[in-house]
């Protein structure tokens, strides 16, 4: 399968009920978007972190995890609040594919990431 970039051999997975966005290069793991859907009106996609596996570094696949969690966002009608590092890092070079989130949110998914301590 190709990942959005054309590339072949990457398959991304959504696991909703255990909030990661999972990418497996070759059939094997290679990476993660560790997410929650952020309770309230508006709703939103939260990347926490974002992690890829040893010895598959430097091939894109944190971009592709992040781009897939915008586009699946885009796609449920709901912005993306990137507290993890590298997608504040990635919306901010790519800001015709992840549209800044409205004002508010980013303090909101603070306040309810610390009741989910399980995703740090």
């Amino acid at each position: 399968m190709a990942d959005q970039t054309g590339r072949t051999g990457l398959d991304i997975r959504d696991d909703r009920a255990a909030g990661k966005l999972l990418a497996y290069e070759n059939g094997a793991a290679a990476g993660v978007v560790v997410y929650f859907v952020m309770e309230g009106a508006p709703a939103a996609l939260v990347a926490v972190h974002t992690v890829v596996e040893p010895g598959h570094e430097g091939k894109g696949i944190a971009g592709s995890l992040v781009r897939e969690l915008y586009a699946m966002a885009g796609r449920g009608g709901v912005p993306v609040v990137p507290l993890c590092p590298y997608a504040a890092k990635w919306a901010s070079r790519h800001p015709d594919e992840a549209p800044e989130a409205p004002g508010g949110l980013v303090e909101r998914a603070k306040e309810q990431l610390k009741s989910r301590p399980e995703l740090y």
